[in-house]
């Protein structure tokens, strides 16, 4: 399965913060959206991520106030992003090296077109797993003559 697929299925809405938003006003954000990251943006172009593991490593942890910290400060800056094109394994592969849970989707003009996170990758392969084994018992199934 590739992510043009995934992207389909759970939608292609991207909660982004601006890069001199507070780190506060990006942790309710990602509160209230439910999600673990945003993406940030300067001036309309993406510049970096923000994560819960960068607010627990780079506020928490580094004693800062999250209320008069700007994003910017503690943004992951080096992005890194795949295309529709790219598979489940693909995406696995980077996020199990890189140690990251969320990739934005970026199409041929770098233009940000979603994202995804281990929770859709997991949930697409037993998407994927519950399809084939339906088809094998269905298959099974179907070869019995009685």
């Amino acid at each position: 399965m590739k992510v043009k697929k995934i992207l389909f299925k759970k939608g292609g809405e991207v909660f982004t913060v601006d890069d001199m938003s507070t780190v506060y006003d990006a942790i309710a954000l990602m509160s209230e959206k439910d999600i673990g990251a945003l993406v940030v943006m300067c001036r309309g172009t993406m510049c970096g991520i923000i994560s819960e593991r960068d607010y627990r490593n780079k506020v928490i942890l580094k004693g800062r106030k999250s209320q008069e910290t700007p994003v910017r400060d503690i943004m992951t800056k080096e992005v890194k992003c795949v295309t529709e094109d790219f598979t489940m394994q693909d995406c696995m592969a980077i996020m199990s090296d890189k140690k990251i849970r969320h990739l934005p989707v970026i199409d041929e003009k770098n233009n940000l077109i979603g994202i995804i996170s281990i929770g859709d990758i997991v949930k697409a392969v037993i998407d994927e797993q519950k399809s084939e084994i339906q088809n094998l018992r269905n298959y099974i199934s179907s070869s019995y003559p009685g």
